[in-house]
Formats: structure tokens, sequence, C-alpha cells
């Protein structure tokens, strides 16, 4: 498969995981691709989930609008509603938050119902604007956590506006960017150089999750992780891949229950062997033995969230990056 064909498949995975991430390709002079991930989840929904939402939802920020959006997703996860979510980023003139509100009033008078507007602005003369005129119910995600904060710790915020603003050049930031490019040049064991580098190396079946995991744990956690697939070879010998043997310590599985692993297979390849039930059977019983004869800890990721799997790998693997 060519580069561009892996991006697609690299999305693809993501994808079928719902996990939505935007992805802006730089080209640079130092390397053939590089990526950098944004981890900003992209609203989306059904032609039938779009006619039947309950309510819309507009996170209004002064940065990108990800720390509101992720936060308000969580809240209105609680609920039973099919939101429509609509982020409006960096709105940092009063002239920007003129037009926000407009848009807000607009789906007010609309749906004949208030939105619910969730804000992480900083200025108050701006945020005082949308409370004043929006026609939604607001809420004001900075103050309700920096005010009290501020008489807690005895003194006042700094009020920086955009949380992105300064980090591109920071230590942490170069060391996330240089993980995402590891990580996706040791996607699906494409090569087996530097795997002392790795953090962390997934290993399990085609399409049980480890693409989307691994990429969440160095866009997330700047750890470097490679996978590998287990593949038929492999089950014949009954011995993992040679170039994993020096790794053991560093190798974790991941599997998946056999039925839905042959469903997403026949996404890809309909009515192939590679995606029929008994192949699919087949393969996943034989990696499953595999790891138990090699000790290595493993987790279906049938029912399990990028995040609940990658919380799962870091207390088992690597327990000090649970306070990054």
């Amino acid at each position: 498969m060519n580069n561009m064909g892996r991006k697609l498949e690299i999305m693809g995975a993501i994808v079928g995981l719902d996990q939505r991430v935007r992805v802006k390709y730089l080209s640079s002079p130092d390397r053939e691709d590089r990526f950098y991930f944004v981890t900003s989840p992209i609203p989306t929904m059904s032609h039938s989930q779009r006619a039947v939402h309950t309510h819309t939802i507009f996170v209004i920020s002064d940065g990108t609008g990800i720390t509101a959006e992720t936060f308000g997703t969580a809240i209105m996860a609680q609920f039973d509603t099919q939101p429509r979510l609509v982020r409006i980023p960096f709105v940092d003139s009063i002239d920007k938050v003129h037009q926000a509100i407009r848009q807000v009033n607009h789906v007010a008078e609309v749906e004949n119902k208030k939105p619910i507007v969730f804000t992480t602005l900083v200025n108050q003369e701006m945020l005082d604007l949308i409370e004043a005129q929006c026609k939604g119910k607001v809420f004001d995600m900075f103050g309700t956590f920096v005010r009290p904060l501020e008489v807690e710790l005895g003194q006042k915020s700094l009020h920086r506006v955009g949380r992105f603003a300064d980090i591109s050049e920071s230590k942490e930031y170069l060391e996330r960017m240089e993980a995402i490019n590891y990580t996706l040049a040791h996607d699906d064991g494409q090569t087996h150089t530097d795997l002392t580098g790795a953090d962390v190396i997934l290993v399990g079946v085609s399409r049980s999750g480890k693409t989307p995991t691994s990429l969440y744990l160095a866009m997330q956690f700047g750890l470097k992780v490679a996978n590998y697939p287990l593949i038929p070879e492999d089950f014949d010998r009954k011995q993992l891949p040679p170039a994993l043997e020096p790794y053991r310590k560093k190798l974790f599985g991941l599997t998946i229950d056999p039925q839905r692993l042959s469903s997403i297979r026949n996404e890809r390849r309909p009515d192939s062997k590679y995606a029929s039930l008994a192949n699919c059977r087949y393969e996943v019983a034989e990696a499953e033995a595999m790891m138990r004869r090699s000790g290595i800890s493993w987790l279906s990721s049938t029912t399990k969230s990028i995040e609940e799997i990658a919380t799962t790998i870091l207390q088992e693997v690597l327990p000090q990056h649970l306070g990054h």
C-alpha cells in the first residue's frame, strides 16, 4: 500500500472506532511526510440524527474551542439528547462576538428554543455581551472554576487568551510532534528499526484497534508507540514475530470479539476469507493463545473507548505517565 493509501487507512481506523480528529498535512524539508494531528472531535451526525436533534449546542471560544467542546460534550453525554454541535473558535474581537450572538439568536428563533452555549471567553467585556444579548442558555466554563480558584489561591488569574497560543516551540510540544511522527512511521509493522525507542509496542490481529490507540497515546501523552499485526504466519510458528522478541517488556496486546472483527473487516473487504467469521474466530483465538504463552498483558477493545484502552495500557505498562 502506498503512503497516501496508508494515510487513508489510518484515518479510517480512527473513524472506525468513533474517534474523529482533524488532521493537517505539512510538508517538511527533512521528512517525506509530516503529520500534525489535533485532538479535536469533529461532530458528525447522520441525516436522520440531524432531522431529530433535540438541542443545538454552541461552543464559543477565543481560542480553538477544544477545551469547551471536550468539557461540554462530556457533560451532554449525561443526558438522553441528540445535540447538534456548532463550534465558533477564535472569537477575539467585539465584531466576532456580535457575529456569534447573531448565529445563536438565529438558531433560537428557527428552533423556537434556547440553544445551549458553552464558552471559555477570557475577555470580560466580550463575555458580558454574550450573556446580555445571547438568546441561549450560557455556561461560562472558565468563570465557574477560575473565580473560586482566585479566592482559594489568593491571586488573580493571568487571563491568558488561547491555551495553545505560546506552546508551538515548547519542549513538550516538539516532543509530542516527534512522538506522532515516530508512531506513524512504526504503524502496522511498517519498520522494525528503532523499536528500542518505543515506549510501548501494541500487538494484535488486523483491525483490533492498534492504530487509533497508538495515535491517541502519541497525541495525548507524547508517547512513541509502535504497533505490529499478528498474522497467520505467526500463528503457524506458534511464536511472536522475531523482531518483537527482544522487546517483550514493552508489548501490550489488543484483542476483539470475532463477530465485531468480522463486521469491521467486511467494511474493508466484503465477502472475503479475511473477513469471514470463521477466520476471525481462528485469528482471535490464536492471538490470545500466543499472548498468554508469551506472558503479554492484553485487553479486549470490543466495548471500550480509545481513552479507556489507553488508560489501561498506561496503568499496566507506563504508570508514570498517568501523572503527565
